[in-house]
């Protein structure tokens, strides 16, 4: 769940009401190597990017990088909610982005092969070593599952108000399930990965966390419980439900994913000239995409629809776009250039005076535009675009060039893009502009250009037994999956072909990038 100790509450499960967008036909999306042009295609068209295109995309790769590694504990591997600011709390979903961060330096020449497995398997350590039990005050987590946030110092729980997360975990576990997968070689030190990696995930009990309608709670307290509210489509709690039907100790029950599919229709529409499955906050569109390819696959509700879910999530990054130059608002600057709502940090919450209209702001807050749920207050959020990348790069790039262009000076330092802006809240000549940057949306940003760029992330998960169990347990077929193959029971042996990675399987085959740059400044 999005949300922040001590005020600004916002949640991913806010208004997933969002409904809407439309395009053509089903993606066959593919990238070019290294250098980021992506083949031609039914709905993605070639782009040549031009040097400046690839310079302006290289530096923030690395400096978003940067943020993971200069941020995160090289002892604990603890990475904190926001940075540089002082941090007292870790984010369990900014560590399982940092996990997979740190396999991306290594792939790009950021960091060592050598320097990225130390700081994971230290992570790894750490969450194995953590109390799990169910008391207030002594536990890191419990089932398996990890509380959302941790104290920096302790590593247990930040506070009371904090709950054990179904999502933050799922989060994390894609980032752990990422270096088993990703750490392939035959040497102890990669070996131990693996094996811990395995534990970790094994020992998460989905089952506990199902409630009878097998919807899975969002959370559950030694205080209060389980949160009486729930994970159901559409936003990034799919990947909750494909982690734990992929579970091989603690699995879900096929049902759960049509209880995550039951409001599906409801969130289908047209919403600025799109059709699509809407959630508002463009992040519920990026975060389960962050790790697996969905590019031609599809379970049975896709199929129905002839779309797929990457597919859906470019269309909804499209209507975004077409709300911003629509601006209904009458946001300052918002263009085809100037977009991005999602989940962020804003100015406060306060009422200003603007040309004569009473004008309302937010401070961090889940903001959107979809047909059922709109939330805007001109605060513009670079993850939302740049995280997008993978989805619509021929729209995704002018638009990050135009913001740095533009306001580079104010918006982007040593560790790319601050978490949000907003033109129309002035002081003077200047606007708002944040001073943090946020992992849960660093994450994006990191992972979806290296997605782009090369393949990677998607690549290494795709060799992950547990993912291509979740998705088959869950009806998706096509793609990079292979084809179901009945018995003479007529029973479909794909996932009982799969075995867990083994501790000597063979040196990696992932993509990889060039020599890093110099140090940002």
């Amino acid at each position: 769940m999005r949300s922040r100790p001590g005020g600004g509450h916002a949640r991913a499960f806010l208004s997933a009401l969002i409904l809407a967008v439309s395009a053509p036909g089903l993606c066959a999306y593919a990238v070019d190597g290294v250098a980021g042009n992506v083949a031609a295609s039914p709905s993605v068209p070639h782009i040549s990017t031009s040097a400046a295109d690839n310079a302006l995309v290289d530096d923030l790769e690395r400096r978003t990088f940067r943020w993971f590694w200069d941020a995160g504990d090289a002892r604990t591997g603890l990475v904190p909610d926001r940075y540089p600011s002082p941090q007292t709390l870790s984010s369990v979903a900014s560590i399982g982005f940092g996990l997979t961060a740190y396999g991306i330096g290594a792939s790009r020449g950021y960091v060592t092969r050598a320097q990225a497995a130390n700081r994971t398997l230290a992570t790894l350590h750490y969450l194995m070593d953590g109390p799990q039990n169910d008391t207030a005050d002594g536990a890191m987590g419990y089932q398996g599952f990890y509380y959302h946030f941790l104290g920096k110092g302790t590593g247990l729980r930040f506070n009371h108000d904090i709950e054990l997360s179904s999502i933050d975990t799922a989060l994390l576990m894609q980032g752990v399930l990422f270096a088993q997968s990703y750490y392939d070689r035959q040497t102890p030190r990669e070996a131990e990965i693996r094996n811990l990696a395995d534990q970790l995930y094994k020992r998460v009990n989905w089952q506990w966390m199902t409630r009878p309608d097998n919807r899975l709670s969002m959370g559950w307290s030694p205080e209060h419980a389980f949160i009486p509210s729930y994970w159901e489509g559409y936003n990034e709690g799919m990947m909750a439900y494909i982690l734990g039907l992929g579970s091989p100790t603690h699995a879900l029950a096929p049902a759960s994913w049509q209880a995550w599919l039951a409001t599906n229709n409801q969130r289908w529409g047209d919403y600025y000239g799109q059709t699509f499955l809407n959630f508002a906050p463009l992040f519920g569109h990026q975060y389960t995409h962050a790790w697996i390819d969905f590019r031609g696959v599809q379970d049975a509700w896709a199929r129905e629809k002839q779309i797929d879910y990457f597919e859906n999530s470019r269309r909804a990054v499209y209507a975004q776009r077409a709300y911003a130059i629509a601006n209904p608002g009458k946001w300052q600057d918002y263009s085809a250039t100037m977009w991005g709502l999602t989940a962020c940090d804003g100015p406060g919450d306060t009422t200003r005076q603007i040309n004569g209209q009473s004008r309302h702001f937010l401070s961090y807050s889940a903001r959107g535009a979809g047909r059922d749920y709109t939330q805007d207050d001109g605060t513009v959020a670079p993850t939302a675009a740049a995280g997008s990348i993978a989805f619509a790069p021929e729209i995704v790039l002018p638009t990050l060039r135009n913001m740095k262009n533009r306001y580079g000076q104010n918006i982007y330092g040593r560790y790319g893009f601050v978490d949000a802006f907003n033109p129309s809240f002035r002081n003077g000549q200047a606007f708002w502009t944040d001073r943090e940057y946020l992992g849960i949306d660093q994450g994006p940003i990191l992972l979806m250009i290296e997605n782009w760029r090369s393949g990677l992330v998607w690549n290494v998960m795709k060799r992950n037994p547990y993912i291509r169990a979740g998705l088959e347990r869950a009806g998706f077929e096509g793609g990079w999956l292979p084809a179901p193959t009945a018995t003479a029971t007529g029973r479909d042996t794909r996932t009982s072909q799969l075995a867990p990675p083994s501790p000597t399987a063979p040196a990696s085959d992932t993509a990889r990038g060039p020599a890093a740059p110099a140090n940002p400044s």
